[in-house]
Formats: C-alpha cells, structure tokens, sequence
C-alpha cells in the first residue's frame, strides 16, 4: 500500500508521545513506543517521549500509581510545546482503578489529562475485551472450577476479586469510549479491535464512532539480517538441528495459557521451545508448566525437560531485540494458547520472521488466520496438535502468503501511515496549536 504526504511541514512537526513502557523497561508497549518512534523521526518529525523514571524517555514521571499522572503530561506540553501528543493507551499502566461498591466509580489516573488538553490528541488502544476474556484477567480466573476454590480467607478474597472485575466490565468499556470520543483520531492494530470499542451497549458496531478508528497494523522488523540460516540461529541457543520447532514466547501471565503444554501431544518429529520473560508492571502468576517452580524460569540457563527432551525451556528471560530475532530464525511456528488478548505483538514479530501461527480462536487471532497467516483452534491439546499437523503439511502456502503481507509491518511504512494521520487531524484543526477542537458528542 502507497501512502502519499499532505502538506504538513514534517520537519517542523512536533508529538510528544506518551507510554508509561519505554527501554530499558521490558514490555511490549515500550518496544512499540521505541519503534514507532524511531520510524517517525527518520521521517524528519521530531518525537519526545514522556514515560516512567525508569525508562530512558526525553520526559519521564508517570507510573500506575502515581494519581499525579494527567497533571506530569500537561506539564511536559506546557514545556514542550508539541503539535499533538498521542497516548499508547494500556488502561493498567496509567492505574487503572475499579471500584467493587459503585462500578461508576471506576477511573484511571489519566482522565483529566483527557479532560483537559487544549491540543489534539491521537489515541492508540492496546486493550479490549469481551466479558469472558475480561473476567480470565481476575486474578482468579478459574474461579468457576470448582476445583480450584480454595477454603477460608482465600475464597472470601477470590470471590471478591471475581466480583469487582464482573460489575466493572461496563464501566470499563464506557472509559474505553469515552478516551476515544475524546481522542481526535484512534488507532488500532486490527478491525476487531477497533469494532470491540465501538460497540453500544447493544453490541452492534457504532458506525459513527468506528470512523474515528485507523487500523494501522503493529510495525515488526526482524532485528538481525533476514539471510540468517536456521543451522546458525539455532546455534545461538544450542537447539537441536534435526527437528521442527513450534515456539511459546512472551511474559509470564496466566492468561498467555501455557498450561495447555502440560497435556500437549508433541508430535515425534517436533520440540517444543519455550522462554518467558517477567514484565515490570506484571501483576498476574502464570500456571506451572509441568510442575515447573515458575521463579526458576528466569535464571539464564538451558533446561531440557519433558517427554524424552520433546520440550526445551530456554530460562533466557528478557532477551534483546537482537536475540529474540535469532530465536524466531531458530522456529518454524509461533504457537499462542492465550486465553485473553486484544492484540499480539509476539503475532506480529513472528510473521515479521516468516513464522505462521498457530493460537486460540479468539477474535483477533481469527481476522489474520483469515488472511491464511495462520490457524486458529479450540484451547484443547488435541486441537493444537492437529493444527501444528496441518500448518505443516501446508507450510510453503502459508510462508509465501506471509511475506506479501509482511511489507504492511515495516516500521517506515507504519511511521508513514501514522504522518498521514496527523496530519490529517491537525490540517482539520487548522494547524492552530490550543485551539479547541469540537469533540464528539458521547
């Protein structure tokens, strides 16, 4: 897709781009930043980033629990001046606050600065959920097995948890909407997502609204030279050359969904390669995988385990933009169980290395297996087993249908689409920066 400039001054543009996630702090909202960022600048445009103190941002100062967050980004616009600011939106990451009395309550520590600001604001959205994806982020998300409900205090604080996450469902979609209304463009990473925040309250899309969205796919670049042969990725990790890999990789949560490796039928001419990683701001226990103490996970060292060494857990934690690009040289598949996702970063980056994958049927993963990027399937080991089966079988035709799709990922060709963007917003705001724009009516 060609994208064409308008006639805004992109060396005098000016964004100040706001993500509580930035490098050197884990996390897939910070890579984004970093990247989009850095696209946008080789375009001339110059960015400032506004993220927590222990990021390596131009500005820093909010975090999730700091109250003061809408008044440290009105600060740093009084100070900086942009042209507009664009919020990577992670509810959690601004201190997102339920009420479990008075769901109407509910409220992040960035809606004044929504409230507020006197300059266009462009909003990317990360999250969204339906209800059951939203109650699987309880921190007692197998509450309804009866199970797994442990006596006394304990289930007095899960019943309680499960409780506060199931009224405040409708209060979080109401913020969701309201950011966007507030927002003079927004942004996401598929159409599912953007049709999700959109809905009314009789869950049929608002078409209003859904004009106010772009989809600007999630960039994703392989890090290290796309020649990289498998023989010699795979050497970087000391992975055995005479088998298919399926990779499981991201954070350590619960609902990443890895539990399903503990009954997963491998398949004799696979391994399984797993490595997790700890986020800062992670707040949820992932399920043991194969009994697994999760803590050990994240010493640096090389565990085989499992069925006659048919899973390798590689304990790497965080690994480099670099390494991780080896890693997925190393695999054939991507393999994402999730129980719960708005949109996947680890998607992307694994198309970006040629990998197809193989996930659950939830609503984002369905709209690029439909594309034929991969396959999804029911969370049950015998589904998943039967996909890795099939990706396998069609492998050459999965492979070339994603390397046409992957010249939509490139980070300049995002940065482009995000200039067109803005200037879109400010050409229909005139340019004029302080100027009151004419909000959408909720």
């Amino acid at each position: 897709m060609s994208h064409e400039l308008y006639n805004v001054d992109k060396f005098t543009l000016k964004i100040l781009m706001v993500s509580t996630e930035f490098p050197p702090i884990p996390g897939g909202v910070g890579r984004y930043t970093k990247n989009l960022a850095n696209g946008l600048k080789r375009l001339g445009i110059k960015v400032s980033v506004l993220c927590n103190e222990k990021g390596e941002g131009d500005y820093t100062g909010i975090d999730p629990e700091n109250e003061n967050n809408s008044k440290v980004i009105l600060d740093v616009i009084d100070k900086y001046d942009p042209d507009l600011a664009h919020i990577q939106l992670e509810h959690g990451l601004y201190g997102l606050k339920m009420n479990s009395i008075n769901p109407k309550k509910l409220r992040t520590n960035i809606d004044k600065f929504y409230e507020e600001c006197k300059i266009p604001i462009i909003t990317t959205f990360h999250s969204a959920y339906p209800l059951r994806q939203w109650m699987e982020l309880s921190r007692y998300p197998n509450l309804q097995n009866k199970n797994m409900i442990t006596f006394s205090i304990n289930l007095t604080k899960q019943i309680s948890g499960y409780w506060e996450r199931l009224i405040n469902y409708h209060s979080f979609n109401l913020a969701n909407r309201k950011k966007m209304q507030l927002s003079h463009a927004n942004i996401a990473f598929s159409h599912y997502l953007a049709k999700l925040i959109s809905e009314n309250e009789n869950t049929i899309s608002d078409q209003k609204l859904l004009r106010k969205f772009s989809v600007i796919y999630h960039g994703a670049e392989p890090s290290v030279n796309k020649q990289v042969r498998k023989r010699e990725a795979r050497e970087v990790f000391s992975l055995p050359l005479n088998r298919k890999i399926a990779l499981f990789f991201g954070f350590m949560t619960h609902t990443k969904g890895w539990d399903i490796l503990n009954h997963l039928d491998i398949p004799n001419d696979w391994i399984i390669v797993v490595n997790q990683s700890k986020n800062l701001f992670n707040l949820a226990k992932p399920l043991p995988i194969n009994g697994q103490d999760q803590p050990k996970t994240l010493c640096n060292t090389e565990i085989r385990n499992g069925k006659m060494s048919k899973i390798i857990n590689l304990n790497r934690g965080f690994l480099t933009d670099n390494e991780l690009s080896f890693l997925f040289y190393a695999s054939d598949i991507i393999v994402l169980p999730y129980t719960v996702t708005s949109g996947s970063g680890v998607m992307f980056d694994a198309l970006a290395h040629g990998l197809p994958f193989i996930a659950t049927d939830l609503g984002f993963f369905k709209e690029f297996a439909d594309q034929g990027l991969g396959i999804v399937a029911k969370r049950r080991p015998k589904e998943f087993t039967k996909a890795i089966k099939k990706v396998e079988s069609e492998y050459l035709q999965y492979t070339q249908r994603i390397e046409r799709f992957n010249t939509e990922l490139t980070w300049d060709n995002v940065a482009l689409q995000h200039f067109e963007l803005y200037s879109n917003v400010l050409g229909k705001n005139n340019r004029i920066k302080n100027s009151p724009y004419p909000y959408a009516s909720p």
